[in-house]
């Protein structure tokens, strides 16, 4: 079973901030439930405020529903919920003009007390999150001044107060616009994730495209002279043969020839293609990882390893790289080369690793490597290391040093 912390882990930050995001929300409608529900039934009574009580507390779980359709809505996974904010705005207006005809005719102060502190919650969080279902700035800026304009225009005609109606305009200008405010930065905040995490998707994409438009460039520098050579001694292979000349066979040898020629440089192009400079493969893991914004740190230096060496554990910091990127939520990674008692150790940890049964399945990139380590008669180790971390250690043998052949020399012939 995977408790809150597991469940929390396994989601992407995109994700945990669209959570937060809703949650922030639905919170909002816990705080005028209990402000203008409980409160004002503590205020005024059981029997004179419970239908106030019931009615503000109605509204905050229609704000909270409304708050999660318009969220939908800003992450195109609905229509605009016209309706729903209609009714809102509805409700919210014939609350407050309800509210505050019990506050102006109301039987006592407790009971003009709570009305006041219904009026307030209904108005202010109504507002804002009639916020969140609009577009434009305009358009929320004139759903705050509507409510905070109507609060006072609708003072007047019950009796209230030219003070008293002066003091609510203000409390619902500020309060609405607060909250108005709050809901417009959420959604800019929540698009600007979701902006960044597709423009990372692309950078990968794109340099994936980059590599293989080289690699169609390089193949297409080294066959396409080749094979318009072969095409031309083809040809002119055929015209002599229908002429019975004996030209023609040399004309054909020199076509095998070529087509040898062209199938060796071909293997060589993608040799130099699969085989991965260390070096190079760990600067560019950390400069990867640098800009999805983990701290990576790299000890070590692949000088003197040999070229197979440096090859397989380039390909082993590729992957590692990639599985950080795609997988869980990494804040720190490290990287460190060692060499010691005739072998290299390459080890690759990092603090994302989602707390999920499915992490402990090896992917077919893993398997990819032990098979490119195997041929070095290296080994792989793959798993969790501690709470929410994750290790990968390569290790390869070094061939041993080449004896010098002046100290390779018997004892007799050294001394002749």
């Amino acid at each position: 079973m995977r408790g809150p912390v597991g469940w929390w882990r396994g989601k992407s930050t995109t994700a945990k901030v669209e959570t937060y995001t809703r949650w922030s929300f639905h919170t909002f409608a816990l705080i005028e439930a209990v402000m203008g529900g409980l409160m004002v039934l503590g205020q005024a009574g059981p029997h004179p405020a419970a239908w106030l009580a019931a009615a503000v507390t109605g509204h905050a779980a229609l704000c909270a529903v409304t708050a999660s359709r318009a969220l939908d809505w800003t992450r195109g996974r609905r229509e605009q919920p016209l309706r729903l904010l209609w009714t809102l705005g509805t409700v919210t207006a014939v609350l407050a003009v309800l509210a505050l005809g019990v506050h102006a005719h109301g039987p006592g102060d407790n009971v003009d007390t709570a009305a006041g502190m219904a009026f307030a919650c209904v108005l202010v969080f109504g507002a804002g999150i009639i916020a969140l279902g609009v577009r434009t700035r305009r358009r929320v800026a004139a759903v705050v001044t509507g409510f905070a304009a109507g609060s006072g225009v609708i003072a007047f005609p019950l009796g209230v107060p030219g003070l008293a109606a002066l003091a609510n305009v203000v409390m619902v200008l500020v309060g609405g616009a607060s909250l108005a405010f709050t809901s417009v930065f959420s959604v800019w905040l929540l698009n600007a994730v979701y902006a960044l995490d597709e423009a990372r998707e692309t950078r990968t994409r794109l340099a994936v495209a980059e590599e293989r438009l080289r690699f169609g460039r390089d193949l297409h520098d080294v066959m396409g002279r080749n094979l318009a050579v072969i095409a031309l001694k083809a040809e002119l292979a055929v015209q002599l043969g229908r002429r019975g000349r004996p030209e023609a066979v040399e004309q054909m040898i020199e076509v095998q020839r070529l087509a040898q020629e062209s199938q060796r440089e071909v293997r060589a192009v993608v040799r130099g293609y699969r085989e991965a400079d260390l070096a190079a493969e760990l600067a560019g893991a950390q400069g990867v990882l640098a800009a999805a914004g983990i701290d990576c740190a790299v000890t070590g230096s692949p000088a003197g390893l040999p070229t197979p060496v440096q090859s397989a554990l380039g390909w082993v910091v590729r992957e590692a790289a990639t599985n950080v990127l795609r997988h869980g939520d990494a804040r720190r990674c490290t990287v460190s080369l060692r060499v010691a008692d005739g072998r290299a150790e390459l080890t690759v940890e990092n603090d994302g690793v989602p707390e999920s049964p499915a992490g402990d399945r090896p992917g077919s990139g893993l398997a990819g490597l032990c098979e490119r380590l195997s041929e070095l008669d290296g080994t792989l180790r793959a798993g969790p290391a501690g709470r929410g971390r994750f290790r990968l250690t390569a290790e390869v043998p070094l061939p041993p040093p080449a004896a010098d052949p002046q100290t390779a020399r018997p004892l007799s012939e050294a001394t002749r």
